[in-house]
């Protein structure tokens, strides 16, 4: 499932992210998303997302959201 449509506050873990922008999947590499890492989703508002990630949370829009796949952890 994409993590745009999961529920806040649970954690999930990454099983890939579906995309061939490379500067997607670089992007969300330094942010430490990446298969197998686990991430929770915050909050979700209109057109953003806040993620946990490594003890760390970020802001990023439903695009990126739309790219991460997770599964429940």
């Amino acid at each position: 499932m994409k993590l745009s449509t999961v529920s806040p506050e649970k954690e999930y873990l990454i099983v890939k992210i579906s995309t061939n922008d490379e500067e997607f999947t670089s992007f969300l590499f330094t942010l430490g998303c990446y298969s197998g890492e686990k991430i929770s989703l915050i909050a979700k508002k209109r057109n953003s997302l806040t993620i946990g990630v490594k003890d760390a949370r970020y802001n990023i829009d439903s695009e990126l959201a739309d790219v991460i796949e997770v599964e429940a952890a």
